[in-house]
């Protein structure tokens, strides 16, 4: 049986982000406001819940499941060595809609689909997200919603699409006009822009002072 929290309400999103808190520690899936869509998220290292979380959306490992994390210094201890431009762009853009493309560590024991050894990461500028992230660690977090329907602008569309595969559903209200992320990768010598969204590409070239080229 799914709990959802209003957390427009003090007490209710006290109440709510202790229970996702538990929900994530058992291994189960819980809804969550972010700065561009609701996101369906589970413990990044457990392998049957991200197993869960693919299987809730009809999606297979084949579309790897980005991480989202609470303070930027977690990045150091996922990724092998973090390079000069990943801490420019960190320092400009997060918290915020820039996930970065990196070489996980491989000392790692998680399984977010068919990375080829990376990971994307991304720090969102959302309270209730934040909290909560700060609370568990990174989680892996998708769209909340079913493989080609449109991404969950709120928690009733979340809910209507997920229903009780979800644990908790945490309430933060309309997530207002969605806007993807732009998508950075950083794996290769020379940084790539995977997808321009939030952050224009312009402003990335200028953090990192020359022309990133796209695709």
């Amino acid at each position: 049986m799914s709990s959802t929290f209003d957390c427009a309400d003090p007490d209710a999103r006290a109440d709510g982000l202790a229970a996702a808190a538990r929900a994530v520690r058992a291994g189960q899936l819980v809804v969550l406001p972010t700065d561009t869509v609701y996101g369906l998220g589970c413990d990044a290292f457990s392998a049957p819940a991200v197993r869960s979380l693919l299987a809730a959306k009809n999606r297979g490992p084949d579309m790897p499941v980005p991480v989202l994390v609470g303070s930027w210094s977690t990045i150091d201890g996922l990724v092998v060595g973090v390079p000069d431009a990943a801490r420019s762009l960190i320092e400009a853009f997060w918290p915020g809609g820039l996930s970065l493309v990196l070489s996980h560590a491989p000392s790692l024991s998680w399984d977010l689909g068919m990375t080829k050894g990376t990971v994307m990461l991304r720090m969102p500028l959302h309270p209730v997200a934040l909290e909560l992230l700060r609370d568990v660690g990174p989680m892996a977090v998708s769209s909340a919603n079913t493989s080609g329907a449109p991404p969950a602008a709120d928690a009733a569309e979340a809910a209507a699409q997920l229903g009780d595969q979800v644990t908790v559903y945490l309430d933060g209200g309309p997530s207002g006009t969605p806007v993807a992320s732009t998508i950075v990768d950083l794996t290769a010598d020379e940084p790539r822009i995977l997808r321009e969204g939030a952050v224009p590409s312009a402003e990335i070239s200028e953090v990192l002072g020359r022309e990133i080229v796209s695709g």
